[in-house]
């Protein structure tokens, strides 16, 4: 019973909307569940995006180990990606080239709610519309989902 309580209250809050804190990856997660989460992010993503017909703009730094992992994940499933280049740094392109932009925008929080409860969440962002999943740590080292995707309509 405790467990479809948690469930529920869970899915109650990732229902929530990301748009209004900071974008990154705010979690003390290790390497290896950073991969795990964002690997099952690339095959959530592939069930609603056609790879080779979808192209992601990355709107955010990805320096860290789930936005590095995402980034490699995307592109080895065949999806175009536009990596995030701060305006400064971005090189003198054509006109025709800097004003057209396509492709799907993408943000993604990656948090903990610890110490409350020992869950990693993650938060992507697909053309301003958050989409939601949780993880619990598994004492054998890895990183499951503790339920289903949870998308804002």
């Amino acid at each position: 019973m405790r467990k479809v309580l948690l469930v529920s209250v869970l899915i109650a809050s990732l229902s929530g909307c990301a748009t209004n804190s900071p974008y990154g990856n705010y979690s003390a997660a290790p390497a290896a569940y950073d991969k795990t989460m964002a690997s099952d992010t690339v095959a959530h993503l592939v069930t609603m995006y056609p790879p080779a017909l979808t192209r992601w703009n990355i709107m955010q730094p990805t320096n860290d180990a789930y936005g590095t992992a995402l980034v490699a994940l995307l592109r080895g499933r065949g999806y175009s990606v536009s990596e995030y280049a701060p305006e400064g740094d971005k090189k003198a392109q054509p006109a025709t080239q800097a004003a057209f932009k396509p492709g799907v925008d993408l943000h993604y929080v990656v948090d903990s709610l610890a110490p409350a409860v020992d869950l990693y969440r993650v938060t992507v962002v697909v053309a301003g519309q958050p989409i939601s999943r949780a993880y619990t740590p598994q004492k054998n080292g890895t990183v499951a989902a503790a339920g289903s995707w949870a998308r804002k309509e």
